[in-house]
């Protein structure tokens, strides 16, 4: 694969601007008169190049302006070829110069890495949350991801979508912590849902077999002293594909989803939620499976506390159903489109938190 060339490629148009300012000084300098000296000015040429030129740019108008301060100097005073002023001007731009040099070099090493580090975390995220299925069986679906860390691209948010031989299984969750460690635990709670989600027949069954999974991946054999040191919140659905089924749930710890019928939300908040996912060999918990319906043209919404508590300049944290109210997006794609920009106009730009979201809608039949 061929490597884009990290640092930035002179702009021809540009560099004229830089060798005209060296020209118009030298010219001017040459027919001044004896007591008005322009040269210092020369510095300039060099010190605006690095802003749209690499090293070699630099080099040759940094070397430009050396030799016209050396012409300045000989013609200003042909009798004394270059005067004491004149070599330390000289000596001024080749330091000058010099390290303008060396800066565009290591600015240019600096843009190889990060563009190398974007592309290991872009990988990164395939592997672990690779892209949703645009079709699940009847129903289109479609995911959104926006990481804190703006080139980390990636945290301990996760979603995962699994068919099943009467529907499709979702889960949606949050990593308790940050960094590679949080990215780890992801990896590894989505890897036994892969696994477990078509061969667990009921939902219960594969929550508890979730629940184990965390424990048992994150400790040594034998250990029993680190329960609940590392947890997951997390919603688990079962979708199926008649119409008129209902979504069949269990919420361990996590946001409630919403479901977005003909402009206005309905949250579906669990009676009894669970503890979240981890904290099993603590709490014991009966899974208790909620259900709500999911009707023709309905979109429903999964997400992670990073929509919900991302805030504003004043600190008030962005009011989910309230902003999605009168939404009339059918197509998934759109929706999260819209959604993107109004939750990053509403924090200004930048979140404080991984922030993950899932749309899922059963299209709505057509008329007759």
């Amino acid at each position: 694969m061929s490597q884009r060339r990290a640092g930035p490629r002179p702009r021809w148009a540009l560099v004229a601007i830089p060798i005209g300012w060296i020209v118009a000084v030298s010219v001017i300098d040459v027919l001044a008169p004896p007591d008005i000296h322009l040269g210092p000015l020369l510095v300039a040429a060099p010190a605006i190049t690095p802003s749209f030129g690499g090293p070699r740019t630099v080099g040759l108008v940094a070397a430009l302006a050396v030799i016209a301060q050396t012409a300045i100097g000989v013609l200003r005073d042909p009798d004394d070829l270059l005067s004491a002023n004149h070599e330390a001007q000289i000596i001024a731009l080749i330091l000058v110069g010099t390290s303008l040099v060396v800066f565009c070099v290591l600015r240019e090493r600096r843009a190889k890495e990060l563009t190398q580090v974007r592309y290991v975390s872009e990988v990164a995220q395939r592997v672990v949350l690779p892209p949703l299925p645009r079709e699940l069986g009847p129903l289109r679906a479609s995911a959104l991801y926006l990481a804190a860390e703006a080139e980390a691209r990636i945290g301990g948010d996760l979603y995962a979508a699994a068919r099943t031989t009467s529907g499709t299984r979702l889960i949606v969750g949050d990593v308790r912590g940050k960094g590679m460690t949080a990215v780890n635990d992801a990896a590894l709670l989505l890897g036994a849902f892969r696994v477990a989600a078509r061969r667990r027949a009921d939902l219960d069954e594969l929550v508890t077999y979730l629940d184990r999974s965390v424990c048992w991946d994150l400790m040594e054999p034998g250990e029993t002293g680190r329960y609940g040191e590392t947890f997951i919140t997390a919603t688990v659905l079962d979708i199926p594909d008649r119409d008129g089924g209902q979504v069949r749930m269990i919420s361990c710890g996590h946001p409630p989803p919403v479901v977005l019928r003909d402009g206005r939300p309905i949250t579906m908040n669990a009676r009894r939620p669970a503890p979240p996912l981890g904290l099993g060999e603590l709490a014991h918990p009966s899974y208790h499976i909620d259900s709500f319906p999911f009707e023709p043209g309905d979109l429903l919404l999964l997400y992670t506390d990073g929509v919900t508590e991302a805030r504003d300049a004043t600190g008030a944290f962005y009011p989910l159903t309230e902003r999605i109210t009168g939404w009339n997006e059918s197509d998934p794609d759109a929706f999260l489109d819209r959604f993107r920009r109004d939750l990053l106009r509403h924090v200004g730009g930048h979140l404080n938190d991984d922030a993950a979201m899932i749309v899922v809608t059963r299209p709505a039949l057509p008329r007759a």
